[in-house]
């Protein structure tokens, strides 16, 4: 394998230089980027950069959303031998100053005047930031900071280098070795520092290759690129396999469109977090709740074929003529118009991954005729470990390992993966590296789990996070929070419970699903924290927790994890105040110490606890917020022995 990034995308722009390569919407209409007109900015601004001082081996801060001149700074930065580092969009500017400065970044460049106020804010902590250029000039007309500049400008610097030096372009994508770093992602860092990930072209473009051989993605592929470029997934969705397969990729003209251009586009190649397919199912319920009573009924009718037959039906199996004709009458009236109402009309195949996924939300997707399936991966492993081949794909399991990887488990039950797509290191950390990679090349995931009968990979939980209750049994923190987060009203969970007597759990609701509720039943309140204390709605709660206590409770395993308290959060955790990463990963061990006078509070048998706490507001400044919680006493079931 000889390829690179750039190379890539010569080969594209020399065999079908009309093709669609990328797509934005502006001020309301689609703009088409053909693969001919790529390489040409490539080319510029990878010139521009050149005669800006970039060299081999330097790094350059990509930050902003989903833009075509983003994604081509990216491989203008790749064609010079540099490497692109992006960063999340929506990090506060004090979260850019490690990855900045472990990385020695002279260079940035981002979407908008917000990325760039944040570079500007935090430059006298990072000196060496020198040049920083940005896409969107809005509001960027008075600024006369040294080094700021357009990319237009950069782009008309370029064009002029290169006529000047004609063959600096091609030499030095020709210098690009498969083995040479391409990109370097920071971890979300759960437990400290984020860690800068270093990945070569090889082990990026293996992957989404192997990934792409398993489920025949093809050129004809529609992506819609909504999810943040920082994120490892989103880069191999939307570029590596975008380069490896040169289908179409689509930026949405912001993130409170994406909806509505989901629908416009209609990918045939969608993927999602569970999160985002909860949001989808969740805003369709709402819709439903609000129907006449016709439609109502129509509609759960329906479901309930879909639920009894559609799974059969998506997995190949043999179904029966009435159940068949059945489920094509609510393929015309309901499943069918529900897809389009979803965008998801001509997904071919849809991956979730990142979090487990509640399996009566993942049935739900399949059984009205979406194609959805899990994957499992990470930024070490350049996301593809295993995939669901179709017709074996099963709500408890993530899958089979994919071509060129190997799996086995440690004595604790840990996964270890051999893979093509195993990170180079950890970025100035060789300590961090040891602890992951063993010297015959196995990289510790740090999640537990186990192969099963049929070759396919069941997760548990975190493997630092599996602990045990006082009495020994086990307690997977994770596995139940993601069994309450299935509920549309429960937004976050965070579960407590190792080296306990009993298990307890703080509850974000889901402000828009519990409002919507509240309003239909003529309820008033003036705000989340107001909404999370009323006594309607933590009986709601109560009815969800008790749910998931009957469910662990005909789990052998998992029987002695049953919630036996909670109480909802008088806030919703937020990135911003440190409770979540920016993937939106609970920071279970910070959010124990922030709050630790309601963890024990719970255990102590009070019924209710005052608590004060500060918020950072989205422009910067710091408030509080103080509520006098409730705990909630729950209903808790015995363990239900399985017949042998």
């Amino acid at each position: 394998m000889t390829a690179t990034f750039p190379r890539l995308l010569l080969d594209h722009a020399a065999r079908r230089p009309q093709a669609p390569a990328l797509r934005e919407k502006v001020y309301g209409i689609w703009q088409t980027l053909t693969w001919a007109d790529l390489a040409t900015l490539v080319r510029q601004l990878a010139c521009g950069f050149a005669q800006a001082g970039m060299k081999r081996g330097d790094h350059v801060v990509i930050v902003g959303e989903n833009r075509p001149r983003l994604y081509a700074s990216m491989l203008a930065a790749q064609s010079l031998g540099a490497v692109p580092v992006p960063l999340y969009q929506d990090a506060v500017a004090a979260e850019f100053v490690f990855p900045i400065n472990n990385a020695e970044v002279a260079f940035a460049v981002v979407e908008d005047q917000e990325q760039v106020d944040k570079l500007l804010e935090i430059r006298a902590q990072c000196p060496q930031l020198a040049r920083l250029w940005y896409d969107d000039p809005r509001g960027l007309r008075n600024y006369a900071e040294p080094g700021l500049a357009s990319l237009d400008v950069l782009i008309a610097a370029g064009a002029e280098h290169d006529r000047q030096h004609p063959r600096l372009f091609d030499d030095e994508v020709a210098k690009g070795q498969p083995h040479d770093v391409a990109a370097m992602f920071f971890t979300s860092g759960t437990t400290g520092n984020p860690k800068g990930v270093v990945h070569t072209h090889f082990t990026l473009l293996d992957r989404a290759s192997a990934g792409a051989r398993f489920d025949k993605l093809t050129d004809k592929e529609e992506v819609l690129a909504y999810l943040p470029p920082a994120w490892i997934g989103q880069n191999i969705f939307s570029y590596a396999q975008w380069l490896a397969c040169g289908y179409v990729v689509n930026c949405p003209e912001s993130s409170s469109t994406v909806m509505i251009d989901l629908k416009e586009i209609g990918p045939t190649y969608y993927f999602a977090p569970p999160r985002v397919f909860e949001g989808l199912l969740t805003s369709v319920m709402i819709r439903m709740e609000d129907a006449g009573a016709f439609k109502r009924w129509l509609f759960h009718t329906y479901v309930d074929v879909a639920r009894r037959v559609g799974p059969a039906l998506m997995d190949g199996k043999p179904v029966g003529v009435l159940d068949r004709l059945n489920y094509a009458l609510g393929n015309v009236l309901i499943y069918g118009p529900l897809r389009n109402t979803l965008g998801l009309n001509r997904v071919r195949v849809a991956y979730t991954a990142g979090e487990a996924i509640g399996p009566d939300l993942f049935t739900f997707y399949r059984s009205i005729g979406i194609n959805l399936k899990q994957l499992y991966g990470s930024t070490e492993t350049a996301v593809f470990v295993c995939l669901q081949p179709d017709h074996e794909a099963r709500a408890d399991t993530v899958g089979v390992p994919i071509e060129g990887v190997e799996i086995k488990l440690a004595d604790n039950g840990e996964i270890l993966v051999k893979s093509p797509g195993l990170l180079k290191e950890y970025y100035k950390n060789p300590a961090a590296t040891a602890e992951v990679l063993t010297p015959d090349g196995w990289y510790h995931t740090g999640d537990a789990g186990f192969l099963d009968a049929s070759g396919h990979l069941k997760i548990i939980d975190r493997a630092k996070d599996v602990g045990r209750m006082a009495d020994g049994s086990m307690f997977a923190p994770k596995y139940i929070e993601n069994k309450l987060k299935f509920f549309p009203y429960i937004k976050e969970a965070v579960a407590f419970g190792d080296r306990r007597d009993k298990v307890c759990a703080f509850i974000n609701i889901d402000f828009e699903a519990v409002g919507n509720w509240a309003e239909r039943r003529n309820l008033p309140y003036a705000g989340y924290t107001d909404l999370a204390g009323k006594k309607e709605v933590l009986e709601l709660i109560r009815d969800c927790v008790e749910k998931v206590n009957a469910d662990l409770a005909a789990d052998e395993k998992l029987a002695g994890s049953q919630i036996s308290r909670f109480l909802v959060l008088h806030k919703e955790l937020d990135a911003d105040d440190g409770e979540l990463t920016r993937t939106r990963k609970v920071r279970r061990g910070f959010i124990g110490d922030k709050y630790q006078v309601l963890v024990d509070a719970m255990y102590a048998g009070k019924s209710e606890q005052y608590i004060e706490t500060q918020v950072k507001f989205e422009d910067g400044r710091t408030g509080s917020v103080s509520a006098t919680l409730k705990i909630v006493d729950v209903k808790t079931f015995p363990a239900m022995r399985r017949a042998a």
